[in-house]
């Protein structure tokens, strides 16, 4: 049973919320670099490889063990491609052995009838799969290579056969902004269990797009019209990368005269916004760990350093976990417990992962 906690909707903004935490959440865990995509927006500029020095089969068992020792996060098994492991299934089923709730982002193009029985098999509770338009022609300019549109559904088939729950992510920019209600559309038509939006971070094969970024106010519009969305399409959904919106989940339901339910577990947890360091964190192929995908900062090392060692005692982390720090107006503003602003953004523009959030256009009243 997920647990939820109901938030009141007055008093001050700042106050109502959770206070820093450290408990780990959730893992996103690039597990190679290696794909049959060429996405213009990959934050890891992924292709087909090799790739030196990914972690083998024995090393990540190792870092599932230490993982556990901290809590039971979510662990997404991601890429690049993570299909084009031979070892996915094995490091899969280790982790749900573990107890560890293990699901894997892969782009939908190289799931076949066989290996979405193996995810079953190997205890995956959930899939997301990329749609970044409502149809082929969006779609792959978007992959950059045809046919991934295409192939994306059928693979999406073949696990709603195998009766494994899946989730669609779309990552937001200029080119498929007009989009969005139709790719929702599409995500009820297909039956997907959920729907999250990533709002783009100029990072990786990103920083070429940097004219793709939506604007602020874009940004704002997208998120109310997302707000709307929650009780009107039976999905669950999330934004991410989207701080704001947990600013904008309080301030329409106060309008409302509302209260906010926040579901704080399970694969849809919606806590505060910027999870980076908090609840959150990236192990790259190579065990760099890193507040997140996007936040290129390096924490240590998962083969010179135990991950519980880095997720307590990094001093990035610890940062990141003291709102008090955070500068400009994300410093001052009183959302900053639940939005903090994205520490990824802020340090692509400044150099400074602290510095205020660059797409945010409100201003704070104090």
């Amino acid at each position: 049973m997920t647990e939820q906690h109901p938030h009141g909707t007055s008093g001050r903004p700042g106050t109502e919320d959770q206070k820093p935490t450290s408990e780990l959440r959730l893992i996103a865990w690039e597990l190679t670099r290696n794909c049959n995509l060429n996405c213009i927006h990959c934050r890891a500029a992924a292709d087909r490889g090799p790739h030196a020095g990914e972690l083998d089969t024995h090393t990540c068992c190792r870092v599932l063990d230490e993982v556990r020792k901290v809590g039971q996060p979510v662990i997404i098994l991601t890429g690049g491609e993570p299909l084009l492991r031979p070892d996915i299934f094995d490091i899969a089923r280790y982790g749900h052995e573990k107890g560890l709730r293990m699901v894997m982002a892969p782009n939908g193009t190289l799931i076949t009838e066989e290996n979405a029985k193996e995810m079953v098999a190997a205890g995956i509770q959930r899939i997301s799969v990329s749609l970044d338009g409502a149809t082929a022609e969006t779609h792959d300019r978007f992959r950059q290579v045809e046919g991934a549109f295409a192939g994306a559904l059928q693979g999406i088939d073949w696990v709603k056969k195998a009766g494994l729950d899946f989730q669609i992510n779309t990552t937001i920019t200029q080119q498929n902004f007009a989009e969005l209600p139709k790719i929702q559309e599409l995500a009820v038509k297909l039956g997907a269990v959920a729907h999250h939006i990533f709002l783009l971070v100029p990072t990786g094969r990103g920083k070429y797009i940097i004219d793709g970024e939506i604007s602020a106010q874009q940004y704002e519009e997208t998120l109310n019209w997302f707000y709307d969305q929650r009780e009107k399409v039976p999905l669950q959904l999330k934004a991410t990368c989207a701080p704001h919106y947990y600013r904008i989940l309080r301030e329409r339901a106060r309008a409302e005269g509302k209260k906010v339910t926040f579901k704080t577990h399970g694969l849809d947890a919606v806590t505060r916004g910027c999870l980076g360091g908090t609840g959150f964190c990236f192990i790259s192929n190579t065990g760099v760990v890193q507040p997140c995908g996007y936040l290129n900062v390096d924490c240590g090392n998962v083969t010179e350093t135990p991950f519980s060692k880095i997720w307590r005692e990094s001093k990035v982390f610890q940062a990141l976990r003291d709102f008090s720090r955070l500068k400009g107006k994300c410093g001052r503003c009183e959302y900053k417990r639940v939005c903090g602003g994205c520490r990824a953004r802020a340090y692509e523009a400044t150099g400074d992962y602290l510095a205020e959030e660059p797409m945010c256009s409100y201003q704070p009243k104090r």
